[in-house]
C-alpha cells in the first residue's frame, strides 16, 4: 500500500505540475474546439453519392431471374452532413426491394422509369434529403421460365509461361455450365468466356479462380470456375520408325515404300514427350497424287500429330515407292 500511495502521489504531482496543467488545460480547449468545428461542419449541406441496394422479390417459383437478384443504384442526394454520415457509415442507408409482378412487362423483362425509381428511394430517405441524380435512370431487370444450355468454358486474356516454358494442359473445374437467356439469346451463345485474365512469367502451374463474362441478359450457373494452367518445359526432340501409310489405294493394289518408316521432327513439352509413340503420328503417300507420277519417288506427307506438338516435320520428303498386286485367291 505505501508503494501504491507513493506511486499515486508521484503521478499527481507530475499531471498537476504548473507545465503540465498548462498542457493539460490547452489540450481540452483544442478538444473543445475540435467538437465544435466537428459540429459545425456536419451541419452544413453537402451532395454525396451513395451506394443503394435494389433487391427483386415475389419472384414466382417458375421463373429464372436472368439478372442478378441483387443490384446496385448510385444516388447522389443532397443533406446535412449528419444526415449523409448516418447513411455511409450506419444503419441508415436504405435499401430498396422491388416487387417482381409489379414491374413485369411480361415480355421477359421487368422495367423501373426514373419517376418510379425516385418514389421508391423517397419512401426509403430521410425527408430532409434531396434526391439529385440516379444511375441508371431506368431499372431492367430479365428472366425465363427456364430455357437453358449447357456450354464449355473457355479463358480469355493473356496467360503466357516465362521463356522455355509453354502451356500444355488447361483444366477447367467446371469445364462446362448452364446459361439461362431468352430462346434468340440461346441459339447465338456457344461459349462461357472468363473475365479478362492477365497471368505473365510463370514456371508452375497456375491455378486461377475466376468470374464468366456476363451479359445482359444472360444468367451463368455457376459464375465462377477454377482454371489450372499447367506448365512444361519446351524441348526439340524426334521419334524414329513412324510407318508410311498408303491411302486411297485401290482394292488389289498394296504400296510399299523404300524406307518404309521415317522419323518426325518436333516441338513439344519434356512431359508430353515421354508419352509419345511411333503410332501417335501418321506420315502417308496418296495413290491418287501417284497415278500421274513418271519418278521413281513419292511424296510423302504428315498427316496427323498429337496434341501438345508443334513445328513437327519429316526428316525426309520424298522416298522411293513400288506399287505390288495383290494375289488373288
Amino acid at each position: 500500500m505505501k508503494r501504491l500511495r507513493t506511486a499515486l502521489r508521484a503521478i499527481r504531482n507530475f499531471l498537476f505540475s504548473k507545465a503540465n496543467r498548462e498542457f493539460l488545460i490547452f489540450l481540452f480547449f483544442l478538444t473543445l474546439s475540435g467538437v465544435f468545428w466537428l459540429l459545425m461542419t456536419l451541419n452544413e449541406t453537402y451532395e454525396k453519392e451513395l451506394a443503394i441496394p435494389l433487391r427483386i422479390v415475389n419472384v414466382p417459383k417458375d421463373i429464372v431471374l436472368t439478372s442478378n437478384e441483387t443490384d446496385t443504384l448510385k444516388v447522389t442526394v443532397r443533406d446535412r452532413g449528419i444526415v449523409l454520415f448516418a447513411y455511409l457509415y450506419g444503419d441508415a442507408a436504405p435499401a430498396i426491394s422491388v416487387n417482381f409482378k409489379t414491374y413485369d412487362r411480361g415480355n421477359g423483362t421487368g422495367t423501373m422509369q426514373v419517376s418510379e425509381l425516385t418514389r421508391l428511394l423517397n419512401s426509403r430517405l430521410n425527408s430532409s434529403t434531396k434526391i439529385m441524380a440516379i444511375k441508371p435512370d431506368r431499372y431492367t431487370y430479365y428472366y425465363n421460365t427456364g430455357a437453358s444450355k449447357r456450354i464449355p468454358v473457355r479463358w480469355s486474356g493473356r496467360v503466357i509461361p516465362e521463356h522455355l516454358y509453354f502451356l500444355s494442359e488447361v483444366i477447367y473445374s467446371p469445364d462446362s455450365v448452364t446459361v439461362y437467356a431468352s430462346e434468340e439469346k440461346l441459339d447465338s451463345i456457344h461459349i462461357a468466356y472468363t473475365e479478362q485474365l492477365n497471368y505473365v512469367g510463370f514456371r508452375d502451374t497456375l491455378n486461377v479462380d475466376c468470374r464468366l463474362r456476363r451479359s445482359e441478359g444472360v444468367k451463368l450457373v455457376p459464375d465462377r470456375v477454377k482454371i489450372a494452367f499447367v506448365t512444361d518445359v519446351l524441348t526439340e526432340e524426334s521419334i524414329d520408325n513412324v510407318p508410311i501409310e498408303g491411302i486411297n489405294m485401290p482394292p488389289g493394289k498394296v504400296l510399299r515404300t523404300f524406307p518404309a518408316k521415317v522419323k518426325v521432327q518436333f516441338v513439344t513439352g519434356v512431359n508430353v514427350y515421354r508419352t509419345l509413340s511411333p503410332n501417335d503420328f501418321t506420315v502417308v503417300a496418296d495413290y491418287n497424287e501417284l497415278k500421274s507420277l513418271s519418278s521413281d519417288k513419292c511424296n510423302i506427307y504428315l498427316r496427323k500429330v498429337p496434341e501438345g506438338i508443334s513445328r513437327a516435320t519429316l526428316s525426309i520428303q520424298q522416298v522411293d515407292y513400288l506399287i505390288e498386286e495383290l494375289p488373288t485367291e
